[in-house]
């Protein structure tokens, strides 16, 4: 076995002596600044870069999300980035609400090449990193802790100088100490201040410090006590906008930044679904909307999720995985057969009590709130209840299915799905619903029939008011051979009882009737249920007609053909 913990130390770079720690007390009330780097971290992990057009198409999107900031590449780095950023200035696509960042090295001639790239660009940001953590300082670049300072010093007057040659670009300056979770938090201070010193931000002209879990190395309680110490401690707090970059080495980056948020972060950058350097960057979508389930405005627009799904995936050649939150093509759906229940009675109570305020079992959000439709609520394979197959029959097909019916339906539907070993469609459940209690041609079939009103001197039934007595006279089919039947009841389907009881072609009970219109106005279908005990068995039938007296007759032939099959349900 060469499975070895004892090759790994866990990382501790967290401040000392933090005892009175704030954040755990607190709630997200508000949306941070949002900075989207898809197109510069997402788009350089990505095998096949995105090209200028799939760039623009990409950018399009995001502007449409409401992204107010977006770093749109690492100009100094390729061509590519270069003639994108570009495209984006000369031909004025940048809206004048909309701040676009760029990322460059504390290294001279790559910051100049990043301030010439935005020349005529009307405002930026632009954000300069140098690595700061132990190990970078060690194995990567060999040099102490002043030599990384001056690293980090020497660029930010490189940014003052560049800057004063493009007086018609108000720039905004960020710094990243890179590697920040494996940088002591003395040490990250230190030179966070030391940039600050050069730059010299005010309230009203603050710089940025992104303090990036650039390797997401502990849980993300501990990342919030990094940045919680760092807020506190900074000087000049007034002056600096806290930014994260949570990536998602651990798969806990949703949590160190919602976390982080809590611990005194202003600003987040990310990508949408994730994608970044190995696990990926901490994921937007879900934080904000996270923020929307919870009633917080997250002050970007998701709800044409399946479009921006489409764009994302033709511009990045990814695919966005099932189970991914809010997104994904399963997240709101249910096979389980307690969960769909629970949902077709949350969806019911909702709409029969006119609630407005969402509260429905196992869906966090309204699917349409995202441009999702309910029919992917409920999919129906094996392992699936009554519930979601009532369900499907009432929200696809308008049959409000009686509750006795309910778990005979539900076993029908699951032995087909395990039988064929799959998922069925609606299409194919409303198959089976017409084939075990509908389309029941034999052994008794209806020819015609027809009802005359009669005085109730001539026929009595028990609690039968007078001017509910009705005559009924058919012609049934019964193994091929035609019969005549008449009775009388106080009402069409109570007169057909009672016509087949004196025949004496078949010994039941008659045990419940509903009906209801399959759909509004005068042309409106009607659909009867029907149940009858034969020996102790319960048998169900359906009818549907636009008369429905005949669905009603039709409903209780079917259940009556039904005890004469072999197979219960």
């Amino acid at each position: 076995m060469n499975f070895d913990c004892t090759k790994y130390k866990r990382a501790n770079f967290q401040p000392k002596n933090f005892k009175d720690r704030q954040w755990p007390d607190k709630e997200i009330t508000k949306a941070p600044i949002w900075c989207s780097v898809d197109l510069r971290d997402g788009n350089q992990s990505l095998p096949i870069p995105m090209n200028v057009d799939e760039k623009i198409k990409m950018f399009n999107m995001l502007l449409e999300v409401g992204f107010k900031e977006i770093e749109i590449g690492f100009p100094s780095a390729s061509q590519t980035e270069y003639d994108f950023l570009r495209k984006l200035i000369d031909e004025d696509l940048i809206p004048d609400d909309v701040t676009i960042q760029v990322l460059t090295q504390s290294r001279e001639h790559l910051i100049v090449k990043t301030f010439e790239s935005l020349k005529g660009c009307k405002k930026a940001i632009v954000h300069l990193y140098n690595s700061t953590s132990i190990l970078q300082r060690d194995v990567v670049f060999h040099k102490s802790k002043d030599e990384i300072i001056d690293i980090a010093v020497k660029g930010a007057e490189i940014f003052n100088r560049e800057a004063k040659k493009y007086p018609q670009t108000k720039f905004q300056y960020e710094y990243s100490p890179e590697s920040f979770t494996g940088t002591e938090m003395d040490y990250a201070l230190e030179i966070c201040e030391a940039v600050m010193d050069v730059w010299k931000p005010t309230s009203d002209n603050k710089m940025i410090i992104n303090l990036p879990s650039t390797v997401e190395m502990t849980t993300p309680n501990l990342y919030a006590d990094q940045i919680e110490w760092f807020s506190r401690n900074i000087k000049h707090r007034d002056c600096v906008t806290i930014s994260l970059h949570p990536h998602n080495d651990r798969g806990t980056s949703v949590a160190a930044c919602e976390l982080g948020i809590l611990a005194g972060a202003d600003r987040i950058e990310g990508t949408l679904f994730g994608n970044g350097e190995r696990t990926g960057n901490l994921d937007i979508i879900t934080v904000a909307m996270n923020m929307y389930s919870s009633g917080i405005d997250p002050k970007l627009d998701f709800s044409n999720i399946l479009k921006i799904t489409d764009i994302y995936k033709k511009c990045t050649k990814l695919d966005v995985h099932v189970r991914h939150p809010y997104a994904g093509d399963l997240v709101f759906s249910a096979f389980s057969g307690s969960h769909q229940d629970a949902i077709r009675k949350g969806m019911k109570a909702r709409k029969e009590r006119n609630e407005y305020k969402w509260e429905v079992p196992y869906l966090p959000i309204d699917p349409h709130d995202l441009g999702r439709e309910y029919k992917e609520i409920i999919r129906i394979n094996s392992q699936s209840g009554k519930g979601g197959a009532i369900y499907i029959m009432e929200n696809e097909f308008g049959f409000n299915i009686p509750k006795n019916m309910h778990k005979y339906f539900g076993k029908v539907v699951k032995e087909a799905s395990d039988k064929m070993g799959k998922e069925l469609s609606p299409q194919e459940i409303y198959d089976l619903f017409k084939e075990w209690y509908i389309d029941i041609a034999t052994p008794y079939r209806l020819k015609k029939y027809k009802i005359n009103s009669v005085n109730s001197d001539v026929y009595d039934i028990k609690n039968c008011a007078e001017n509910n007595i009705l005559e009924l006279e058919a012609i049934i089919n019964f193994e091929g051979k035609d019969y005549i039947i008449k009775g009388q009841g106080n009402g069409p389907i109570d007169a057909f009882n009672n016509a087949l009881k004196q025949k004496e072609l078949k010994n039941y009970k008659f045990k419940n009737y509903y009906e209801h219109a399959l759909s509004d106005g005068s042309n409106a279908k009607g659909v009867a249920y029907v149940e009858i005990e034969d020996k102790g068995e319960p048998y169900f039938g359906v009818g549907i007609s636009e008369n429905i007296n005949t669905a009603a007759i039709n409903a209780l032939m079917n259940a009556i053909n039904k005890s004469y099959m072999k197979m219960i349900i």
